[in-house]
């Protein structure tokens, strides 16, 4: 692991046991848990369906799509994110398989899915670019790309201090959807948009700033 990507782990090990506090983490509260829920339904497949939560963290979506009856694969380079997931599944009864690696980089081999879910991940990335090409190299023909980001604290409050020369990533505080819409069209068909801001059960709360999914296909 570089020296970049040892910082960023070991962040988010760091940041592993309160992680779950945020309500649109833990998903501790029953609206914002079927909020989540009613969303995954909307974006996955109905039949079952392999799916790569890349940048799992504590695998809170990564639950919601096991109970859904889908074959979960998590990816974080968080060992605690990792440790975390893998017991909050087994303590639901439900089956998933977790790795500790670069999400940007799956190291899941020669295996394909029919879905890629991410949340929140893009902007810590070094080369999202990059991470993009792979994602849509690992999805099977057909397969669908769930990408769920944002540009936060659009309101102009601070972006919360992140790993050592962060503010020179190349999305650092969120992509904006046309941005990422851009980034992904040579990639990808039948692109949306999906808001998701207005959904106040989805975070907790009120937010300020864009929220959205963006959702396409091979």
């Amino acid at each position: 692991m570089n020296e970049r990507l040892g910082a960023i782990a070991a962040y988010w090990n760091e940041s592993a046991p309160a992680f779950d506090l945020e309500p649109d983490h833990g998903l501790s509260a029953e609206p914002t848990r079927l909020a989540w829920r009613r969303r995954i339904a909307d974006w996955l497949p109905e039949e079952p369906s392999d799916v790569l939560d890349a940048g799992c963290g504590t695998g809170s979506l990564s639950l919601l799509v096991a109970a859904a009856g889908h074959r979960v694969t998590g990816v974080d380079l968080a060992e605690r994110m990792v440790e975390q997931a893998r017991a909050k599944l087994a303590a639901a009864g439900q089956p998933g398989r977790f790795l500790v690696g670069d999400a940007a980089q799956p190291p899941v081999g020669e295996q394909r899915f029919d879905v890629l879910l991410c949340r929140h991940l893009l902007w810590t990335l070094p080369d999202p670019q990059a991470a993009l090409r792979r994602w849509t190299s690992l999805l099977r023909p057909g397969g669908r790309l769930v990408l769920v980001e944002g540009r936060w604290r659009e309101a102009g409050a601070p972006v919360e201090p992140y790993t050592p020369g962060a503010v020179d990533l190349p999305w650092a505080g969120g992509v904006r959807a046309d941005d990422l819409a851009a980034a992904l069209r040579p990639l990808v068909r039948d692109l949306r948009v999906e808001p998701l801001e207005a959904d106040e059960d989805l975070w907790g709360g009120p937010v300020r700033d864009e929220r959205y999914a963006l959702l396409a296909r091979i």
